[in-house]
Formats: C-alpha cells, structure tokens, sequence
C-alpha cells in the first residue's frame, strides 16, 4: 500500500495546524509549522479565496493525515459511520480512536501514531494477552493493552515507559503505568476527542 514517506512538518505546514507527527519535536522551538507558517511549494505565500469544496477537501485531509490513514481506508471508515446509528461525523472520529496504533499513541507508549503504527507492526504489544500486530484493528470497550514482557529490555521501550508520566490520558482510556497497561474504560465520544477538525465538513464533502 502506497503511503507518505517525505517530510511530515510538510504536512503540518499544508494544513496550517499540528498534526503532532513529530512527538516531541512538535511542541518545541523546532517546530516548522512556528519557524514557517506558509503552504509549501512555491506559491505558498499567496493567499487566494478558499472555496467551499477546498475546505471540505482540507478537512479530510486534515484528518486522513492526524491519524496516518490512506484513501481507502478512510473512506471505508466513513461508510461505516454512516451506516451505524448516529451523528456521522462523530462516528467517523470515534472509529479512528479506536485504532489499534491510536490507543497506543493515546496510552503514552509513542511519541506519534507513526512511531506507534512500527511498534505494533513489530509485536511489543498484546491485547487481551494475545499477540496483535494489526495497527488497524479497531478496539472495543473492555479490551486490554499490554507491552509484551520481551519487550520492555528494550533501550526504547524502557525511554517510552519512563516517559508516560508526562502524558495525559483520554478519559475513556484508563492507564496503568506502572503495569504498563491501559484499558477501554468506555468508548469515546466527541467532547473526548482533541482533535482540530470540523468533520460535518468531511460529511458534506462524502456526501457529494
């Protein structure tokens, strides 16, 4: 499957907000979006009128990008929302949540869904104490997150535990740091979600 590999401060800059792609790096001086706030390329300084289709558009892009999915995956993620009862919209945001790489990334043990998206491709992580190692895997209430016991004599994985202190936990997901394991306490909803999007934008755009 095709995916991105070229800068991602790029994509911050194209989308004028913080994706975090970054971790750290992201909420630091070096940030690109703050040292360079303009579109990419070379008529990125010029502002022109946005119309309707061009935000619809930005706000797909906007959070395919957030969370690391492709076209077809996204657009299998929004049929799902609409066919589940519901606000659209948020169903689709919830759905994206529940991804496997996201609750890794929202439990503390990466600095980004990409960093996170490698580390269960890689099997250091279980759920519900089987091996899993489909980012995609979309997570329900009561499932369980472990790092896997083989994993932690890892010089990284021993940096992201000590790290996880210093990140704050969704409500819906409980943490426990020092058994290193969250659980789906409950399934998200919107007021939950931090997430810079105004999905009613994406639904409109999908419902073309």
């Amino acid at each position: 499957m095709a995916r991105y590999t070229g800068p991602a401060c790029r994509l911050c800059r194209r989308e004028g907000t913080k994706l975090f792609l970054k971790g750290d790096r992201c909420i630091s001086g070096k940030c690109a979006l703050e040292r360079r706030s303009t579109v990419p390329g070379q008529h990125g300084a010029a502002k022109g009128k946005v119309k309707e289709y061009g935000k619809q558009l930005r706000e797909k892009q906007k959070a395919k990008r957030y969370y690391g999915v492709q076209e077809g995956q996204f657009k299998t993620y929004f049929r799902e929302a609409d066919r589940v009862d519901g606000v659209t919209g948020e169903n689709l945001l919830v759905l994206l949540e529940r991804r496997f790489d996201n609750v890794v990334y929202r439990m503390g043990m990466a600095e980004s869904r990409k960093e996170a998206r490698q580390l269960v491709l890689h099997g250091h992580f279980r759920l519900n104490g089987k091996k899993a190692t489909i980012p995609s895997m979309l997570l329900k209430k009561g499932d369980v997150v472990t790092v896997r016991e083989e994993s932690r004599s890892s010089v990284k994985i021993k940096e992201l535990i000590e790290g996880m202190d210093s990140r704050i936990a969704p409500k819906w997901l409980v943490v426990d740091k020092e058994n290193v394991k969250a659980t789906i306490e409950n399934l998200p909803v919107r007021e939950d979600i931090d997430v810079p999007v105004e999905e009613q934008l994406i639904v409109e755009l999908y419902s073309k």
